[in-house]
């Protein structure tokens, strides 16, 4: 267990190489991260080929996102009911049998989305119970370290996910880069094996599942400062989402083709390695509420501003930033989650966090596509960014009500 000193805080490389529990864990989930993004590929791939339908391949995502949305509140509940190891190596376990499932059958289009779906719901197991064990493995002091060092890993196993599966392709069908992504699981799992049990501490008989996930969503409720840093990170990703979709039209409005589309949608992947980089090296001397507010508003400002550019290269340099600012605002409100939310209660609070990001994600894709279509990829950025402002500067005003010592 950690523990609290007066020594200077460390790094992530320096928690990767010293800390068994904490390396054991970043391997972990950015080894399942990189089996996800090698599946969904595998899975888009096959749908359009049997499909030939665009809106099979939205459905594919929707399912991905849809159910872990709707139950997460029961999905967190689990992590402050069961010991968190245990717990994370059930659900990788779980999504490699689902997953083993799906690369057999290869169902028809109905099933499939099932099946995705089951094997989201699982994923969102394991994402709150993973955020909830970090402050079990390594000091306070360190949290800001931890949380951008498992950022940069899961970040950069996205980027790297897609590469490996074309690379793949080169010798096998979408069955075998399906049981690739099952064995990715196992992998996961029994490095998971190595963390030290991760009990949750409780006295008598528990409530029913139901009833705990009733607690962790009135927990909210009744948690100013943690409510407004729930609230604030999902308003922004509310207004900000669109702009996955909008940069398609951008490129085409500023005379680029694929390959500059696909340049825009990098650079806030590059963006975010930095950030997480930055933060991972000294993000542990910088007030976790100044961090978080600055994500707020220069992940808005990215796109207002890309809304105005002029250029592809000015685009993808603000994008970038955009980025950068997207892995403040991760690092900082798992920080301050983790720091401010009773252990008790921190798997469900994760989960309701994750959920909620989810829908303000959907909810964006629909009507910042709806805005998109009635004006233009410029006008709806601007309005992304400009909406994501006013959500920053809200939240940063009601954070100013914070407890003592809330940096």
């Amino acid at each position: 267990m950690p523990t609290q000193d007066d020594a200077r805080p460390g790094g992530a490389v320096e928690l990767l190489r010293r800390d068994r529990s904490y390396r054991a864990l970043w391997t972990s989930r950015a080894v399942s991260l990189l089996g996800d993004a090698m599946g969904l590929v595998a899975l888009m791939l096959h749908v359009a080929g049997t499909t030939g339908a665009a809106i099979a391949v939205a459905l594919l995502l929707l399912a991905g996102d849809v159910a872990p949305s709707l139950l997460a509140p029961l999905t967190g509940a689990l992590s402050d009911r069961f010991d968190l190891c245990r717990l994370m190596i059930a659900s990788d376990l779980a999504q490699a049998a689902v997953v083993v499932v799906i690369a057999l059958l290869l169902p028809p289009l109905p099933v499939l989305l099932g099946l995705v779906a089951v094997r989201a719901l699982l994923g969102q197991v394991f994402a709150p119970a993973s955020r909830a064990a970090v402050p079990a493995l390594v000091a306070d002091r360190d949290l800001p370290s931890a949380n951008a060092g498992i950022g940069f890993g899961g970040n950069l196993a996205e980027v790297l996910g897609p590469l490996l599966a074309a690379a793949l392709f080169t010798g096998l069908d979408v069955r075998g880069v399906l049981l690739v992504d099952a064995a990715t699981f196992v992998v996961s799992a029994a490095v998971l094996t190595r963390l030290p049990r991760l009990a949750r501490s409780a006295t008598g008989a528990r409530p029913a599942l139901l009833a705990d996930a009733r607690a962790g969503l009135g927990y909210l409720r009744t948690a100013p400062f943690v409510r407004a840093v729930v609230l604030g990170f999902c308003a922004v990703v509310a207004f900000n989402g669109v702009d996955d979709v909008a940069l398609v039209f951008l490129a085409r409005d500023l005379g680029g083709g694929p390959a500059a589309v696909a340049l825009l949608l990098a650079g806030v992947g590059a963006g975010m390695l930095a950030g997480y980089l930055l933060l991972g090296h000294r993000g542990a001397r910088w007030p976790m509420v100044a961090v978080f507010g600055a994500g707020l508003a220069i992940s808005s400002v990215g796109n207002l501003l890309t809304g105005l550019t002029w250029s592809i290269a000015a685009a993808f340099a603000l994008q970038g930033v955009r980025g950068i600012g997207i892995a403040g605002l991760d690092v900082a409100a798992s920080t301050l989650l983790q720091r401010h939310v009773p252990a008790a209660m921190l798997g469900r609070v994760f989960g309701n966090l994750y959920g909620a990001l989810g829908a303000a994600a959907g909810l964006s894709y629909v009507l910042g596509g709806l805005l998109l279509d009635l004006t233009s990829a410029r006008t709806a950025l601007v309005v992304a960014g400009a909406g994501g402002l006013v959500a920053a500067a809200l939240t940063v005003h009601a954070l100013r009500r914070r407890p003592v010592g809330s940096g």
